[in-house]
């Protein structure tokens, strides 16, 4: 999700940029200007995400969703639907610290009968031993947004995207322009799931967005506690540089590497910040953004490969020096990609699928004046020389209302053998459940969607993550809680087979042996 960065969490709704209206009206109609009756109300005449948000001008301008076509999904507030081989099966709500509008759900990383939820006041674990059942079993209060998390052994890594007085849980926000603010990664000693031990911090450039793990080759990653590996390397991704950020200087050219000795968490130190585009990567002027920095990278550690989204460019690099990645290609699209948002390869790293969050995450891309292209993914075929040859795009064929963000986000490989499966999230569009074996034509073969948060205002809402692990697949809804689904379906029987004992969907293991 691009969220508007260092700003406090009680405004984190405001996540969509003034730069939304130009990507869904025409040129004359996001030219046309806003007016407001007061300096106060600078949301006159535009939409706005809450009501709060209107106070504090964190509206849309020009962003009259009256204009956008085709934006009816046929469900209200409450209502949901699936294809007939997909069921929810469970849902926990938001609870405690996190039981409010601003307190945003974000990404999912599992081991054992443990799912890890982050959200922006922290992030909560879930017994999933009986996933019909799901249960909350610690909520670890630590305000800092994205905070995307990650699990390796008794490691828990969360990724900290707003700028902060301190290190600390306790911190409060503070301006980025001040020199003492911190932002960066938090470490956890999770050997106790029900205790986790807060026992480093690594302050990175510009903070952590999110982050990828990629520990020392090691056997059987991916199955078990206990890999082996002496270091696990963290990739950092941030975007959105500015010259008054001390921390934050432009060009953002960089990602940063963080070394977390898995004997020694409490040593964890950024060890590296490689220059991924000394060219300054995609420029100001087209469609696409201007390359400054990384979204998110997703590892193929046992490959030592991984895919970078990064704005205005879509990169693959060999991390065979964990230390020191190197890009080895690089693609555009600047016709129909705003922003290369993620990443996912298939089980043979064969193909990546790229994802364009449109919008930023907090607008309604699922209608017919968008189109079909436009946030779409884009499906990516690697040649034998290395090479990246696109293939295809893939969108959800369900319109959805003009009140509901809807776009392509974060998803996983579900194991199927001989084929070429993935769940993913599309916000309040739900979620899908599609085969890209062959590349140029994607196919669709289970879905859920549920009706907009609010029938009247834009309020962002939907799967954050949705991803597929042991049998089931598990949903950080942004406002709802915690969903479990189960699909039947003779297509995707062979995965039930498939168990793993920890699952980072940016740090992909083979997901078939």
């Amino acid at each position: 999700m691009r969220a508007r960065r260092r700003a406090p969490e009680a405004l984190a709704l405001a996540i969509a940029t003034c730069g939304i209206a130009a990507a869904l009206l025409s040129p004359a109609e996001a030219a046309t200007p806003v007016a407001a009756s007061k300096p106060a109300d600078p949301c006159v005449g535009a939409k706005t995400l809450s009501e709060a948000d209107r106070l504090a001008g964190n509206c849309l301008p020009g962003n009259d969703i009256a204009k956008l076509r085709g934006g009816t999904s046929g469900l209200q507030p409450g209502e949901q639907a699936s294809s007939p081989n997909a069921r929810l099966v469970a849902n926990l709500p938001k609870q405690g610290a996190f039981d409010s509008l601003s307190a945003l759900n974000t990404d999912l990383a599992f081991q054992g009968k443990y799912a890890f939820a982050g959200n922006y006041n922290g992030f909560t674990v879930y017994d999933i031993s009986r996933p019909t059942k799901p249960k909350a079993v610690t909520q670890v209060v630590c305000p800092g947004s994205q905070n995307d998390v990650s699990v390796y052994d008794d490691i828990l890594v969360l990724s900290t995207d707003s700028s902060r007085s301190d290190s600390s849980c306790q911190s409060t926000t503070q301006p980025a322009t001040q020199k003492s603010s911190w932002e960066g990664v938090k470490v956890f000693d999770i050997s106790d799931p029900r205790k986790p031990e807060y026992v480093a911090a690594v302050e990175t450039p510009c903070g952590s967005h999110t982050h990828t793990l990629a520990p020392e080759r090691s056997k059987g990653h991916g199955k078990a506690k206990g890999h082996g590996a002496k270091n696990l390397y963290v990739y950092v991704s941030s975007y959105s540089p500015d010259a008054s950020f001390p921390d934050c200087q432009p060009p953002l050219d960089s990602i940063s590497v963080v070394k977390v000795p898995v004997e020694k968490p409490s040593a964890a130190a950024m060890v590296s910040q490689p220059v991924l585009f000394p060219d300054g990567g995609n420029p100001k002027g087209n469609y696409s953004s201007e390359t400054s920095g990384c979204h998110d990278l997703t590892a193929y550690p046992s490959k030592d490969v991984m895919a970078g989204a990064c704005m205005g460019d879509g990169i693959l690099l060999d991390i065979s020096d964990r230390a020191k990645p190197k890009v080895t290609e690089r693609v555009r699209d600047t016709e129909n990609f705003a922003f290369w948002h993620s990443a996912t390869f298939n089980n043979d790293a064969t193909k990546v699928v790229f994802t364009d969050e449109l919008g930023g995450g907090g607008a309604p891309t699922c209608n017919e004046t968008v189109g079909k292209t436009k946030g779409a993914n884009g499906i990516y075929d690697i040649t034998r020389k290395g090479s990246l040859k696109f293939r295809s795009y893939y969108k959800i064929p369900r319109p959805q209302a003009n009140t509901e963000n809807c776009v392509a986000h974060n998803g996983s490989l579900v194991p199927v053998k001989g084929r070429d499966v993935m769940v993913q999230a599309w916000y309040q569009g739900g979620w899908s459940m599609f085969d890209f074996t062959d590349s140029a034509k994607p196919k669709e073969i289970a879905w859920f969607d549920r009706g907009p948060q609010d029938a009247d205002t834009l309020t962002v809402s939907g799967p954050w993550s949705t991803y597929y692990y042991n049998g089931y697949i598990y949903s950080n809804e942004i406002q709802r809680g915690f969903d479990v689904f189960k699909v039947v379906d003779r297509r995707i029987k062979s995965a039930e087979r498939v168990r793993f004992g920890e699952l980072n969907p940016q740090s992909q293991p083979r997901y078939r042996e």
